[in-house]
């Protein structure tokens, strides 16, 4: 069965059709890679699988669970959204890091308060906290962070800031992770850094969708590779059918930009 199931997703703005018809399916481990043109809806497609925007129509299913159906109100109610975006972890552009906390104490952060919930927080206050420290301590040296856990955002490169949002996100242990162009506000020679962590973590078997202008990466790490223009899945296949075997013209123009540079 497949881990992630989207289906007929439809979203405007207003009068303008910004996903028109989306449909596709993802497996356990594998990486999905969007690519198209600034405007084409991939941004917002990501916005809606982390239920940070509600689609108008379609159906959002992980493992099997409904979590979206525009025919169904009870999967509309706000007080479950918290709960559904727990299924999905989100890497922004831009860190979106918290510049109060320690790069420790950002990756903490989001466990901390969902274990303030539980019941029994207050008697387990001290061992709670302890493992969720070691937790996120092991993630920060998995992003290759451990000299630089108690370092602030504005002491930090870049790189090191997206590492510790991919360690943040992965704090929660979401059945997806999700990228939204995560190299775009990095120099170049960041770039790297990020992308390395990326692969590794696709090595491990992470189930991840990335929205990327990395073809390069999309074409060596995804195993299958959606191609989005003017709302719509314009052409969707593994890499090897999308980058060497491209069967739409404007599929062709895009990468044509990237193969030749």
């Amino acid at each position: 069965m497949s881990i992630l199931q989207v289906e007929h997703i439809c979203k405007s703005f207003g009068n303008t059709e910004v996903l028109k018809d989306i449909s596709f399916s993802l497996e356990q481990g594998q990486v999905l890679s969007i690519i198209g043109s600034s405007g084409s809806g991939k941004t917002t497609l990501l916005r809606c699988l982390n239920f940070l925007e509600q689609p108008d129509g379609g159906v959002i299913r992980v493992k099997g669970e409904t979590l979206f159906d525009a025919k169904d109100p009870s999967t509309l109610k706000e007080s479950a959204v918290r709960k559904k975006r727990l299924h999905f972890g989100l890497v922004f552009q831009s860190f979106n890091l918290f510049p109060q906390y320690t790069a420790l104490g950002n990756v903490m952060l989001a466990k901390d308060l969902l274990a303030k919930e539980q019941p029994d927080y207050k008697a387990r206050k001290n061992e709670i906290q302890t493992q969720i420290k070691e937790q996120a301590e092991a993630l920060l040296e998995q992003m290759g962070l451990s000299d630089r856990m108690n370092n602030y955002p504005h002491q930090l490169s870049g790189g090191q800031c997206q590492r510790v949002a991919i360690a943040r996100a992965l704090a929660l242990q979401p059945d997806i992770l999700c990228f939204d162009e995560p190299t775009s506000a990095l120099d170049p020679e960041l770039t790297g850094e990020v992308l390395k962590v990326m692969k590794e973590l696709a090595d491990q078997k992470t189930t991840m969708v990335i929205v990327t202008h990395e073809m390069a990466f999309a074409r060596d790490v995804a195993n299958q590779v959606i191609f989005m223009d003017d709302g719509r899945i314009l052409e969707q296949g593994t890499p090897e059918e999308l980058f060497g075997n491209t069967r739409e013209e404007r599929t062709k123009q895009f990468l044509s930009r990237f193969m030749e540079g």
